[in-house]
Formats: structure tokens, C-alpha cells, sequence
């Protein structure tokens, strides 16, 4: 029961760090989020909730700067950190 109740809080985390993903996009694509606008709440949202998770992993693995961009290693670590350990729950 405890190990259902990990591995769901989990799922949710992998699901808001999709989110967050997709969110960091959007704003690639359609430039900053408006201030007060649902994109805009939605963002702190998400942040507020990945952000604590991120950052202890982003400090020791600083992004992967390739060029004029960089890769967010620290997302891929914690991310596929939750998928070994839900495979192994």
C-alpha cells in the first residue's frame, strides 16, 4: 500500500516535470508569459512544486552549454532518477 502511494506521488512529480518541460517551450516559442495570465499561474505553479527538486541536482551538475543553448542535465538526471526508481518500486 505505501509502495502504491510512492509510486503514484512519483508518477505525479515525472508528470509536473513534463509539464514544466513543455511550459519552458511555450515560452521559446511564444515568447514570456503575460503577467497574471493562466500560462503565467500555471508556470508558478509548476516551478514552485520542480524547482526544490531541480535545484540540489543543478548545483552539482551546473547545464550542459552547447553553443548559443544549453541542456538542463539536472531535468534529465531527476527524471530518469524517478523512472529507476518507480521500476524498481
Amino acid at each position: 500500500m505505501i509502495l502504491a502511494l510512492v509510486d503514484f506521488v512519483l508518477l505525479l512529480v515525472q508528470l509536473l516535470l513534463v509539464a514544466r518541460a513543455v511550459l519552458d517551450w511555450s515560452t521559446v516559442l511564444a515568447g514570456p508569459a503575460q503577467a497574471g495570465g493562466f500560462r503565467a499561474k500555471l508556470m508558478s505553479g509548476v516551478y514552485s512544486v520542480t524547482e526544490p527538486i531541480l535545484a540540489p541536482v543543478r548545483r552539482v551538475v551546473p547545464p550542459l552549454r552547447l553553443g548559443g543553448a544549453a541542456i538542463d542535465l539536472a531535468f534529465l538526471i531527476v527524471f530518469f532518477g524517478i523512472m529507476v526508481i518507480r521500476a524498481i518500486i
